[in-house]
């Protein structure tokens, strides 16, 4: 049987005509053909038009593009292989290989994307093959091209420009997305920034709202500390005062001592002996007065008994201001619902109580001074209706908003 092929002797491939064996002999240095029967496969994907010179192009062309539908071509395109055809030059500049066809078929370069190619022979990558990279990839992307090109770099014919059948029709490539899918593509990006944008401002909303909790604090924490400062500032003024006040009675004291000691100087006394028991002062007998002596009013006695209260408690201001308060709030509540028995009866065992107002001496005395009895062996404080005076509350109420707001009350 007549040759229909070149096989290359050291790499195996096969090549259809004496021009492909001279181009292939110039780029690999083989130089060792021999006529075959075995043909060159022309396998053309149905699905792009891509022609295929083996099975194992197939395969790959199927595992890429996920084209499995090939026809064969091959006895269409098998002629006996003539060795006396002589080469067709490649025109110069241009890398175009020229027509060395077959009578019945002409083969020419197949079009591949002009952009992409450009980038292909920027990054340096020859035309010869940028195109074949192209055209087996589908005109997909520039980084298809580069996979195929570095899946196929030890081919034999990378550097050879691909050729297809004239009347071969290659179909564009399909684009990867259709218009449906990238404007849902679009629409989900956008939903997709939009909910990052929310939660991004939940998240600053959430700083910021911790800001102001912690700013917050720190304005009452100062305020707190200011007030315990002014406290400290007013108490240490008082206690100078008193110093000051005693220096000065200390100085008259000496003095009053000094002018003693020069009139008897003058008079020719001895000076006083300072171990001598000083004369008793005499004893003057207190005329007891006709005027009648004043009791002290209600209103009198509540002041007093919330003065001695923060007296006894002074190094706890914050308490003591909270047993005003509450003493404040039972008699506000019996002054406006005089006939509500809920308000007129307190429990002395509630730790509530306790904790604000009946731990502290002075409390109780004060709810009985607005009228409350001891009931039930002394568990409770009740004020019977009939006992219940406004004015006395009144009164009560005026004493304790004057205790509350009066940062001096209690300290001289």
């Amino acid at each position: 049987m007549a040759g229909v092929s070149l096989k290359c002797g050291d790499c195996g491939v096969l090549l259809r005509s004496v021009e492909e064996a001279q181009e292939h002999a110039e780029l690999t240095s083989h130089s060792n053909f021999a006529e075959s029967t075995e043909a060159v496969l022309n396998l053309v994907c149905s699905s792009c038009g891509k022609p295929c010179r083996s099975k194992t192009e197939s395969d790959l062309h199927t595992k890429r593009t996920g084209h499995t539908e090939f026809v064969d071509k091959t006895s269409e395109a098998t002629k006996l292989i003539s060795l006396e055809v002589p080469k067709v030059a490649a025109a110069e500049g241009e890398g175009e290989v020229g027509a060395c066809m077959s009578q019945s078929e002409e083969m020419i370069v197949p079009e591949v994307d002009k952009k992409l190619l450009e980038e292909l022979e920027a990054m340096g990558f020859p035309t010869a093959r940028a195109t074949r990279a192209l055209h087996y990839s589908g005109n997909a992307s520039l980084e298809a091209a580069i996979n195929w090109v570095v899946e196929h770099e030890n081919d034999a014919d990378i550097d050879q420009m691909p050729m297809v059948p004239a009347n071969t029709k290659v179909e564009a490539p399909k684009p990867s997305l259709t218009p449906e899918q990238v404007k849902g593509k679009q629409q989900e990006l956008r939903e997709r920034a939009r909910k990052k944008k929310e939660e991004e401002e939940k998240r600053m909303e959430r700083e910021r709202e911790k800001e102001r909790i912690r700013v917050g604090k720190e304005l009452l924490e100062a305020k707190r500390i200011e007030e315990e400062n002014e406290r400290k500032r007013i108490l240490a003024l008082r206690k100078a005062e008193k110093e000051e006040e005693k220096r000065a009675r200390e100085k008259i004291r000496q003095k009053l001592e000094e002018d003693k000691a020069e009139r008897r100087r003058r008079l020719g006394l001895p000076p006083e002996e300072p171990s001598a028991p000083k004369p008793s002062a005499p004893v003057v007998e207190e005329k007891k007065s006709i005027l009648p002596v004043r009791p002290a009013t209600k209103v009198e006695q509540m002041r007093e008994c919330l003065r001695s209260l923060k007296q006894n408690h002074k190094d706890d201001d914050v308490r003591v201001k909270k047993a005003f308060q509450t003493l404040l709030t039972y008699i506000g509540n019996v002054a406006r619902n005089p006939d509500e028995e809920k308000f007129r009866k307190i429990r002395l065992t509630n730790p509530s109580f306790q904790e604000r107002v009946g731990a502290l001496k002075g409390g109780i005395e004060f709810l009985e001074l607005c009228g409350f009895e001891k009931i039930e062996g002394g568990e409770f404080v009740f004020l019977p209706r009939e006992k219940v005076d406004i004015a006395v509350l009144h009164s009560a109420g005026s004493e304790l908003d004057s205790a509350i707001k009066n940062p001096f009350f209690g300290v001289l």
